[in-house]
């Protein structure tokens, strides 16, 4: 039995390029009713000019979720947490939102290691990509977005003391040159 290869976009786009617009609406309305995930991804689309909001903060939620859920102990699936960042970029395109979210993942997995002890190398590693690329967005995208996020970076520092594998040394580091190249005056 020959497998039938997915009909591809362009294909798809040229059958609906005549459809009324009901028949769009319902096709939509058809996909936000099948998923959470297409749920959110919509809402978030319709929310995109705004840095806060439910759509950001059912994102946000999912990353919490990850290392401090509501009952039991966290299960830690940092993609599962990183996924939601790139689905709230995708959905968006809120550069923000996107910091916001990025930064609640370095947050929590501060508090987390720092509450539950040493975890291990990747662990530390992912949340250093995270911090990696948040610090990358606020330099080169969105320098005029750090004073939002100043207090909350800075106050990493703090949560970060001496933190294993290189991760509280990175983290200062990085707090660092936004602090050097941003707000003009070494951190703390």
């Amino acid at each position: 039995m020959k497998e039938t290869k997915p009909a591809g976009w362009r294909k798809l786009r040229r059958k609906m390029d005549n459809w009324p617009k009901p028949a769009l609406l319902a096709l939509v309305k058809d996909l936000y009713d099948f998923s959470p995930d297409n749920r959110d991804f919509l809402e978030a689309r319709f929310q995109a000019e705004d840095n806060a909001g439910p759509a950001l903060e059912r994102y946000r939620g999912k990353i919490i979720e990850q290392f401090f859920p509501k009952r039991g102990y966290g299960k830690i699936k940092l993609s599962e947490a990183s996924k939601s960042i790139r689905d709230y970029r995708k959905a968006t395109g809120n550069l923000a939102g996107t910091i916001d979210l990025m930064l609640t993942f370095v947050e929590n997995g501060t508090k987390f290691t720092s509450q539950y002890g040493d975890i291990d190398g990747p662990f530390y590693d992912s949340l250093r990509a995270v911090l990696d690329e948040m610090s990358e967005l606020i330099l080169y995208e969105g320098p005029g977005l750090y004073p939002l996020f100043r207090e909350r970076i800075r106050h990493l520092t703090d949560q970060a003391g001496n933190i294993g594998w290189g991760f509280g040394g990175a983290l200062r580091y990085y707090v660092g040159d936004l602090e050097n190249k941003l707000a003009g005056e070494p951190s703390r």
